[in-house]
């Protein structure tokens, strides 16, 4: 199967501070991938390079090509708010506006199909119970979303992302911050979205990436150190710095 997401080379810095060195590497259509690595590894960057969210960061200057669909994402012609339709992102800590519940799912709806007013009840009860949200909500749609619990609000988060119909979810530790059983429904919800959904992970919980990943991409200090299977990586990496980063993190845990 043609790979989702192709970058060739990609080298990227903020200024002289090099974060990634020539890294290329495929992202499979509907396959759970999770970056794993350090604090600081170039894991997020990494991430926020396939909807183009580093351009907002000073300084930021990419070399070599990231691919979507054959299609040069970093090109002149390139309609950045369409690739973050169809890419969208969760955030470590919840994404909230002041605002309803119910406008928080269709903030982005309202602002792509405004004229589809009429589904956009089914939308919120659609996206909410994809999220498995419905039941604790249903009574206060319209009572503000800053109101819910972290975990309650980061769910929101990925209904909202998912109100627009993305092809693509990237997700930076969205469980990082978050108690046992908003992480847990965090992560069946990404099992229920794998296959249909093409989704991208970064977490520093190895429990995690082994859980719900496909396939995992291991990078250090800026560079891509492994990228294969999940069961793979984690039960025979081929790396000597993989095997050592594991052991690592085992001992410490």
């Amino acid at each position: 199967m043609k790979p989702l997401f192709t970058l060739k080379d990609v080298s990227i810095d903020y200024g002289t501070s090099p974060v990634l060195k020539n890294v290329s590497l495929n992202f499979d259509k509907g396959k759970v991938t999770s970056i794993i690595g350090p604090s600081g590894a170039g894991k997020s960057t990494l991430l926020r390079t396939l909807n183009r969210m580093n351009d907002h960061i000073p300084c930021f200057r990419l070399r070599g090509e990231v691919f979507f669909d054959d299609e040069n994402i970093y090109n002149n012609g390139t309609k950045v708010p369409l690739l973050r339709q169809n890419v969208g992102m969760v955030f470590q800590k919840p994404c909230i506006f002041p605002k309803s519940i119910y406008d928080n799912v269709l903030f982005g709806v309202r602002h792509l199909c405004s004229g589809r007013k009429y589904e956009f009840p089914r939308i919120v009860e659609e996206m909410l119970k994809a999220v498995s949200l419905w039941e604790e909500v249903k009574d206060k749609l319209n009572r503000s979303a800053l109101e819910l619990s972290q975990g309650q609000q980061q769910r929101l988060s990925i209904a909202r992302a998912l109100a627009v119909e993305p092809r693509v979810l990237l997700m930076d530790e969205p469980t990082s911050s978050l108690d046992p059983t908003s992480t847990s429904a965090i992560e069946e919800l990404v099992g229920r979205l794998s296959g249909n959904l093409t989704i991208v992970i970064v977490t520093h919980k190895l429990d995690q990436a082994k859980k719900i990943a496909d396939d995992v991409v291991f990078i250090c200090e800026g560079k891509l150190i492994e990228h294969g299977m999940s069961e793979n990586v984690f039960s025979n990496p081929y790396q000597q710095q993989t095997k050592d980063y594991l052991r690592w993190h085992l001992c410490k845990c």
